[in-house]
């Protein structure tokens, strides 16, 4: 018996070691990458820098109350996306217009010792909101560009505004539609705000159920989580460990974008060890499960992530114009290359 015990011992040992060390390799090779940012003219520029941070300013504001799904802040979001996808000009493309309306419970552990919370809840009036562009090639694929508009809502009286996370996606993608909508790209893009992803990525799973868009005629998801705030410069491009032909497209992007694009956070625990896995953190990966294509772009978790600290004042002008840039620049450029 006590052999036993020292070999699972040493076998536990084992295991925590290469986990430690599989997780340090990875650091370094995250740290290691120096990609070259592109300065004056080679810097591609699509986004109005006023209009973004005015965007993501409304939306991070009190009035919204920290955008809690099913709540009066969340339904009051949702409005605003569909005003939004409306003067852009994009197709509805949900259940009734532009909204595409799903129920569900939720049971959180968390609930049983965060104030505020309960175990469970019920979600009668979740929505993700979804527009479209018709691509100029009907044959073609889809694109699904996603950014989810929920947070955390109001806790003990205090408000989550959710600068980052993710009004910062939302104002992302509403600028990536503005683009496209005045060059019309060779795909169907279709725009998806979702709803409820803090509540287990339900507005991910909903879409997807929903048949909106057949799985297998989705060519790409190209997700928004958390992309205006960074000290170094530097944006994750997660996904190529999945789908090893987009990283040379990236590298391309790279050479007209004003920040860095880093590659990393979407390789399992025996290869990465104890380096984050973003694989299933974000409505990606509801995509990834169904073997979907994805590029998440989002960076590591700062201070105020989840914090009712996390507001418009700390986000770099800068760096999110350039971010938005970037992917708007990424998207054309999947879209022209993707069969």
């Amino acid at each position: 018996m006590r052999r036993r015990r020292l070999i699972a011992l040493g076998a536990v040992v084992l295991i925590f070691g290469y986990v430690l060390a599989a997780g340090r390799l990875e650091q370094r090779a995250i740290a290691g990458q120096a990609p070259a940012v592109a300065t004056g003219e080679s810097v591609r520029h699509h986004v109005d820098r006023d209009q973004l941070m005015a965007d993501v300013t409304h939306l991070a504001s009190p009035a919204y109350e920290g955008r809690r799904t099913s709540t009066p802040g969340g339904r009051k979001a949702r409005a605003w996306i569909v005003d939004r996808f409306t003067a852009l000009g994009l197709e509805p493309s949900g259940r009734s217009g532009f909204v595409s309306q799903f129920s569900f419970v939720h049971h959180s552990v968390r609930g049983l010792f965060t104030a505020g919370r309960t175990f469970r809840s019920e979600y009668d009036d979740a929505a993700n909101v979804i527009g479209g562009i018709r691509g100029e090639s009907p044959s073609a694929s889809t694109i699904v560009i996603s950014a989810h508009y929920d947070h955390l809502g109001t806790i003990d009286g205090v408000i989550y505004p959710g600068a980052d996370d993710n009004a910062s996606g939302v104002a992302a993608l509403s600028a990536i539609a503005r683009a496209f909508i005045v060059d019309p790209p060779s795909h169907r893009l279709i725009f998806v705000a979702f709803d409820a992803e803090e509540e287990g990525l339900r507005g991910a799973e909903a879409f997807v159920d929903s048949g909106a868009v057949p799985i297998d005629r989705i060519a790409l998801n190209v997700n928004l989580d958390m992309v205006a705030r960074n000290d170094r410069n530097e944006i994750f491009a997660a996904g190529t460990y999945q789908s090893p032909w987009l990283k040379p497209w990236l590298e391309d992007v790279q050479r007209r974008s004003g920040v860095k694009i880093l590659f990393g956070h979407d390789r399992p625990i025996h290869k990465a060890g104890n380096v984050e896995d973003w694989t299933d953190q974000s409505d990606h990966g509801v995509f990834a499960a169904h073997q979907v294509p994805f590029v998440y772009f989002g960076v590591e978790d700062h201070d105020d992530y989840h914090r009712p600290t996390d507001t418009p004042d700390k986000i770099d002008r800068q760096f999110f114009g350039d971010v938005a840039d970037m992917i708007v620049e990424a998207v054309r450029t999947f879209d022209e290359k993707l069969q």
